[in-house]
This record gives structure tokens, C-alpha cells and sequence, in this order.
């Protein structure tokens, strides 16, 4: 017979221990931590047949706590998950629909992505390079596989006129004159 977990009652102490585990291995956003809180206290209200209602307090002290402490910056999260996006090559709709769903406010995320340097062209050109479309096909014809390449582009979040200019050009290298290469 498998061992059934035995649940105690959430205290302040423990959603604060809780809350620091879960930020030792994640970086995060308050509200993100507040669902994972809340999940902790439903299933130990379920449990044990307590209201979880009578602990909304409790989630809100130790949010307080750990934001005091510098624990949890939703500005410093958001700038992070930009920047690691962007390596990846995620457009500026995908990072704010991840952002978002993660629970940062709006008008951190406008702050951040404009601060952000990166293009959304930079950003197509290193997705097409990740997932070798276009110009960084290595095998079948180019031609044949464009229509697709725009579709993923555009599913990726990027606009069509991006996506267009990135599967078009020869090498990898944008069309328009300002991202031509330079002879020195």
C-alpha cells in the first residue's frame, strides 16, 4: 500500500520555507509565486478540510517578506526572461504573451522591452538560424520549403514583412541597406 502524503497545516514558516525552496531553483514573478503558494494551501486545505480562504493573509505576509528582501523583482525577472528569450530568438509578441502569462503587469513589460536593445529582425534572424530556416536550410530546396518557413516565423510572433525579409535573404544577411555588411 503506497504511502498517502501527510499534510500539515500551512503556517507562515512553512510558506515561507516553501516560498525560498521554490525560489532557490526558480527565477520568478510575485504573482507566479502567489499561484504556487496558493497551490501548496489548497492541496493542504483539501487535505486536511480547512478553508483555504482563512490563509489569503498568510500568502500575502510572506509575499511582502520575500519582495522586502529583494527575494522577488518582477523588473529583474522580466528583464532576465527578455534577455534569455532574445538569445533564442523570440520576438517581442512572444516574450510579452510569456511575460504575461507569467503574471508580470503590463507596464513592466513596456518598460523592459523598450529598454531592450535587440530587434525584432536580430531576433528572426537568430530563429531562423536555431531552427535552420531559409537561408539556413542545409538540406532540400529553399524554394519548395519558403511558404513553410513564413508560417513558422509568423507563429513564432514575428511579422510577415520580418519573416519575409529574413527567409528571402542570401546568407542570412537582411535586404535593406542598413544591414548590409560594410567594406572596410
Amino acid at each position: 500500500m503506497p504511502n498517502k502524503p501527510r499534510y500539515k497545516p500551512p503556517t507562515p514558516e512553512r510558506l515561507t520555507r516553501s516560498a525560498l525552496h521554490y525560489l532557490e531553483r526558480y527565477a520568478t514573478c510575485r504573482s507566479n509565486l502567489r499561484r504556487v503558494l496558493e497551490r501548496k494551501v489548497n492541496k493542504a486545505c483539501q487535505a486536511l478540510e480547512l478553508d483555504p480562504d482563512d490563509f489569503g493573509s498568510m500568502i500575502d505576509t510572506v509575499l511582502e517578506t520575500v519582495t522586502r528582501n529583494g527575494l522577488v523583482d518582477d523588473a529583474a525577472y522580466a528583464e532576465t526572461k527578455t534577455a534569455s528569450l532574445r538569445r533564442r530568438g523570440g520576438s517581442r509578441r512572444k516574450i510579452e504573451a510569456q511575460l504575461a502569462a507569467k503574471g508580470v503587469d503590463r507596464d513592466t513589460i513596456d518598460a523592459v522591452l523598450n529598454k531592450d536593445d535587440h530587434s525584432d529582425e536580430d531576433a528572426a534572424r537568430t530563429f531562423a538560424r536555431r531552427r535552420r530556416l531559409g537561408p539556413f536550410r542545409t538540406t532540400g530546396s529553399r524554394a519548395e520549403r519558403r511558404e513553410r518557413d513564413l508560417a513558422a516565423m509568423c507563429r513564432a510572433g514575428f511579422s510577415f514583412e520580418i519573416a519575409k525579409r529574413v527567409i528571402d535573404a542570401k546568407d542570412g544577411l537582411a535586404t535593406s541597406d542598413e544591414e548590409t555588411p560594410r567594406e572596410d
